[in-house]
């Protein structure tokens, strides 16, 4: 029996996904080496990491626009091209707003062409089993906090920072150029299917960015987005402050990232069993709590402890909203619409780095990081409470297409 292609298209963007997101979120090892080594602050460096994210978000339109237009593969090949010129870029700046731009700028901007379109492109090849196929993409950003930033850590203590991010950006050409070669548009046979659970509202882009279900989703993922970027990019520096070894500490975001990874497979099998909405407002709840519970942390062990817990809950949320999307707005917008969901949650990861070293640089601690994290958690679980779906056909293979509702 032949191997649905769609299974390669899934594996392409995991891979991708690994690599690309990976090394954006590694930057948080390269925090305290850079600021020890040039006298650079914290908030200046993680300014880069602020910027990064609002210029993946603003990509994130863009190139979920381009995708539906001119299709997933020239989007990824783009993206992949500019990621590694910014991390290769950012490895010879000599002054902070040199390091925000590439970093920041580039990174960010080449980053933001992989998320929309690896959603989109992977909704439309999958009828069954879509919110697995969406999770498993999406798990590929957790094991990228896995591997790349043990990895990151392990150049900069054998090399330096400098090198660390040379190899970041070779290694970004060398795994997300040939992965993006292998996606493919739908099949025309998986279309009709995939045709079939159309929602039947024939919306235009500027018609859906319009609705309250679009203003929904945007806010929950802006608030949940918001609600835990500081706490995984200070997480490596808490933990060192907190007395943990340096490299122990890079393996706690590891197994955050893990535990994230674990999180979105199994909370895509649950949501294509009880819905995304309840699955949804379930992960948020359980991260608003894991983020006020840091507020406890002290050795090692409560720090791995808090990362399985923490990561299980932001990850498993990840995935959903793309299932969202598709489910309201359907395949045919599907880029823009969620490129635009992407880009409000970008900003909601925007501000927790830089929130996060100014609070530090001020207060001296991560006291009120942690504090105002788990209360905009608890705002997200409240905005997604409220959030009604529509019922929208859903298509089984084996019979006649049957109402669902997430």
């Amino acid at each position: 029996m032949p191997l649905f292609y769609g299974w390669i298209i899934v594996a392409a963007g995991f891979v991708i996904s690994c690599v690309g997101f990976g090394t954006l979120m590694a930057l948080g090892v390269f925090l305290q080496p850079m600021a020890a080594d040039l006298g650079w602050s914290r908030a200046s460096i993680s300014a880069a990491a602020t910027l990064s994210f609002i210029c993946m978000g603003a990509g994130s339109f863009l190139w979920g626009s381009l995708s539906d237009k001119f299709g997933s593969r020239a989007v990824l090949l783009s993206g992949g091209t500019i990621v590694g010129l910014g991390l290769i870029g950012s490895s010879q700046a000599a002054t902070p707003l040199q390091f925000q731009l590439l970093f920041g700028g580039l990174v960010g901007l080449g980053a933001g062409s992989f998320y929309a379109p690896l959603m989109s492109i992977t909704t439309r090849w999958f009828v069954r089993h879509r919110s697995l196929a969406v999770a498993l993409v999406s798990a590929g950003m957790s094991l990228g906090s896995t591997t790349v930033a043990p990895f990151a850590r392990w150049l900069i203590s054998a090399y330096d920072w400098r090198i660390a991010l040379l190899a970041l950006g070779g290694l970004a050409w060398a795994v997300i150029l040939p992965a993006a070669m292998l996606v493919r548009e739908v099949s025309e046979a998986t279309a009709r299917q995939s045709a079939a659970s159309e929602p039947a509202n024939g919306m235009t882009v500027s018609q859906a960015l319009r609705t309250p279900q679009f203003a929904a989703i945007a806010l929950t993922h802006f608030a949940c987005c918001a609600a835990h970027s500081g706490p995984i990019f200070h997480m490596v520096s808490y933990a060192i402050d907190c007395g943990v070894a340096p490299m122990a500490a890079a393996t706690v975001i590891g197994a955050a990232g893990l535990a994230s990874l674990c999180g979105r497979i199994g909370c895509g099998l649950i949501a294509d069993r009880v819905g995304a909405k309840q699955t949804l407002v379930a992960g948020l709840l359980v991260q608003a709590t894991a983020v006020s519970l840091y507020l406890f942390a002290g050795g090692l062990t409560s720090f791995y402890l808090l990362a399985a817990l923490f990561g299980l809950s932001y990850g498993g949320v990840m995935p959903l909203y793309a299932i969202l999307v598709r489910e309201y707005f359907g395949a045919r917008i599907m880029g823009t619409v969620f490129g635009a969901v992407a880009m409000t949650s970008t900003l909601g990861m925007a501000l927790g780095p830089l929130a996060g070293g100014w609070l530090f640089d001020t207060w001296g601690s991560y006291f009120w990081l942690y504090i105002g994290s788990a209360g905009i958690g608890a705002g997200a679980v409240a905005i997604a409470m409220l959030f009604r779906p529509p019922s929208v056909p859903r298509v089984s293979l084996h019979g006649p297409a049957v109402p669902h509702s997430a």
